[in-house]
């Protein structure tokens, strides 16, 4: 049985102080950074992408892909349940919302677009994440 993740829970002001302006409308919010203008969408680096906020690993380079949309795209993630999946109904759409399972962080949507083995496609904010690099 896979072990259950351990949940960060924080109050508004302790995320407000954490986390930059952008990161807080973001991951706190449920914004999205402008296309094309994230610090990681043309990273082609070795290494882990975390959660931004709290620091748990999501997503692997070897699993990024060039989308073309303007957001760091990838076809899975590092576990199955790194990420959780919600309805999304905002905006007079219905798409799949992607969180942090560790701390509820709004990343970014999923759609089924992506490339194989999965189809899917994480498209995620840049300001979501951070990047550690493979030593």
């Amino acid at each position: 049985m896979a072990e259950a993740v351990k949940k960060v829970e924080k109050t508004d002001e302790e995320w407000r102080q954490l986390l930059t302006p952008e990161q807080y409308y973001i991951m706190r919010e449920k914004g999205t950074e402008r296309a094309f203008t994230g610090a990681l969408v043309n990273n082609h680096e070795d290494g882990i992408y975390r959660c931004g906020a709290c620091g748990a690993e999501l997503f692997t380079s070897d699993t990024k892909f060039e989308s073309g949309s303007g957001w760091p795209s990838f076809w899975t993630t590092v576990t199955p349940d790194a990420v959780e999946l919600h309805e999304d109904r905002s905006h007079g759409m219905r798409r799949v919302e992607a969180t942090c399972s560790t701390c509820g962080a709004h990343l970014g949507h999923v759609f089924p677009d992506g490339p194989r083995p999965t189809g899917q496609r994480f498209c995620i904010n840049s300001a979501s994440l951070s990047f550690e690099k493979k030593k």
